[in-house]
């Protein structure tokens, strides 16, 4: 590894002119238009003061310009993130309170360290562990809970909870409660966002309107609604008639903060921040990697985990919470031809002057703007067309969808994602434990040997020969023994077995047992064992062991030649 390799910048800076500059700056234009409602209600959702979801996009997307590999990722504060954030910080202190944003903070600095670990450690392929079905029903889930929580801001009543059930009790309590002019405000915003989404750009094409301008005053959209509706409550006084506002917020860059570390906060938060630096690593990823495709470039994921581990360590010392690469940011800032991760640094520019200048005005903001803003964001994500996809194709993965959506809307994130992982892994030690074992034979005239069940194939009397489409480990080793016996107990004529190996990719300890006991068992039978076609890596630990030299048959490069070898003619047999 080299310092260009851990500083991508090295290599991407060289080559920078004016041309990227002119194309980022475009971008970061647009982005930061997008990012400053985002921001505000994205520190809303984690329970989090607005200033701080200006903050943690700062100085994080910053960091990871220097460190990722990514030229259009933008880091910061996401949907999903964000509620995790909410749902492990309130079990460690009250929203509002100072101890709330400082353990905020904590859980940013141990993502960070974690989400760095996992780098230098070259850990990138974890993310494999986390299904794409675990994944999209998770996100999903998270998506109804996130839009379920923000519509007791729309009706301007209190509530709380972390699952759909107490968010529902809280609401239902509370109905009565309901605040018109906010109701007012959040539909309003609501509709307007959705038209904005929807409608608004074909309008704009069919009033000729060029794609660059189109995009800009699209992307407007959300800043239209929060500048509008902060207008309406200052110029009608509804705060004084129970309309919730942002309130004062700092007019500041971010400052230098110092996340606390007692050791049973620590503790409290270790599960919460392992989820957090997994799902955000693999949101982030898929991103990435998607955008990559596009325009050919190649993105390393352990450089990745250093990038999104050095934007959350900057988070935790600027006054921000947890952050990773966000879908819809990351897609406008490729969409806006973003060149270079520079467009990233010029966006934290934009909203370093938002934070200094444009905050005394958003004193007046509605929280139900922002909430709107919230739920048409992520209703996006929600996408249970994975539970049908999943049903039609493995009853498997969609037990491990509806697994993962139920529990993660009843009980929480937490849980959800954790059970989602656990469902998955349970149900492929189930699947691999009774793997698809085929007997074949050879397709006449040729060289190939196919399953006898689906094929019309040739086969001998006194050969068995099985296919296991499985590695075999300890959970399905003495399966293929038992099978194996079985089937030279019930056929007296069977002389010979041989297992053809072209699907084994690794025979582990117990597995290498078994063998051995299937090798003298048949040998005790006057049966003898063969092996074909067996992958160089699994034969290079076969050579470490005493099955070779005590196999009772022998070891042949191709299945043909295997048949071969023992020279009795074949015998033809139907499907």
């Amino acid at each position: 590894m080299t310092l260009k390799d851990h500083f991508p910048i090295l290599t991407w800076g060289r080559s920078y002119d004016r041309g990227a500059f002119g194309a980022d700056l475009l971008a970061a234009l647009i982005v930061t238009i997008m990012l400053i409602p985002q921001s505000l209600a994205y520190a809303l959702l984690a329970g989090l003061p607005p200033e701080a979801g200006l903050y943690a996009s700062i100085v994080p997307i910053i960091l990871y310009a220097l460190f990722g590999t990514s030229r259009a990722l933008a880091v910061g504060p996401v949907a999903v993130v964000s509620l995790m954030t909410a749902s492990a910080l309130g079990d460690v202190a009250q929203q509002g309170t100072t101890g709330y944003a400082a353990a905020a903070l904590t859980l940013a600095g141990m993502s960070g360290l974690l989400l760095l670990a996992m780098g230098l450690l070259r850990l990138g392929r974890l993310a494999s562990f986390l299904s794409h079905p675990v994944v999209a029903g998770f996100i999903t889930a998270s998506g109804i809970l996130i839009a379920a929580s923000q519509l007791r801001h729309i009706l301007g009543i209190d509530g709380g909870g972390h699952d759909l059930i107490h968010i529902a009790r809280a609401m239902l309590n509370n109905i009565g409660d309901t605040n018109g002019p906010t109701v007012i405000i959040g539909a309003a915003a609501l509709i307007f966002l959705f038209w904005v989404r929807r409608g608004f750009g074909p309008m704009l094409h069919r009033l000729g309107l060029g794609r660059t301008a189109v995009d800009i005053m699209v992307k407007a959209g959300p800043v239209f609604a929060v500048a509008t509706s902060t207008w309406a409550v200052w110029q009608f006084g509804l705060q004084d008639r129970g309309v919730a506002i942002v309130g004062a917020v700092p007019q500041a860059l971010p400052p230098f903060t110092l996340p606390p570390v007692p050791l049973e906060l620590v503790r409290q938060l270790t599960l919460p921040a392992i989820l957090i630096s997994i799902i955000g690593f693999v949101e982030s990823i898929s991103v990435a990697q998607t955008l990559a495709a596009k325009t050919r470039d190649r993105i390393d994921p352990n450089q990745e985990l250093l990038g999104l581990g050095a934007a959350n360590i900057g988070a935790a010392f600027t006054g921000g919470f947890p952050v990773t690469g966000g879908f819809s940011r990351s897609v406008v800032n490729f969409d806006a031809g973003a060149r270079t991760p520079a467009a990233g640094i010029l966006t934290a520019g934009g909203l370093a002057f938002a934070a200094i200048a444009l905050t005394p005005l958003i004193h007046f903001l509605p929280k139900a703007t922002l909430a709107a803003t919230i739920i048409v964001a992520v209703l996006s994500l929600v996408d249970l067309s994975i539970l049908r996809t999943a049903w039609a194709y493995a009853k498997a993965d969609f037990a491990a969808v509806a697994a993962t959506i139920l529990l993660t809307l009843l009980v929480g994130v937490e849980t959800g994602v954790t059970a989602g992982v656990a469902v998955s892994l349970l149900l492929h030690l189930n699947r691999t434990s009774r793997p698809h074992i085929a007997e074949v034979g050879r397709v006449p005239g040729t060289e190939h040997f196919r399953n006898i069940l689906r094929h019309e194939v040739e086969t001998q009397p006194h050969v068995l020969a099985l296919r296991p489409d499985e590695s075999l480990y300890f959970a399905n080793a003495r399966v293929l023994e038992d099978l194996i016996l079985d089937r030279v107990t019930r056929d007296r004529a069977i002389r010979h077995v041989i297992l053809l190996c072209s699907a084994v990719n690794e025979v582990d300890l117990s597995a290498l047992e078994s063998l051995e006991s299937l090798n003298e068992r048949l040998g005790d039978m006057n049966v003898a064992l063969h092996l074909s076609e067996v992958k160089g890596p699994v034969m290079d630990r076969l050579k470490r062991s005493h099955l070779l030299e005590t196999l009772r048959g022998d070891v042949h490069l191709s299945h043909h030649s295997a048949v071969r070898a023992l020279d009795v003619p074949p015998l033809p047999t139907a499907a």
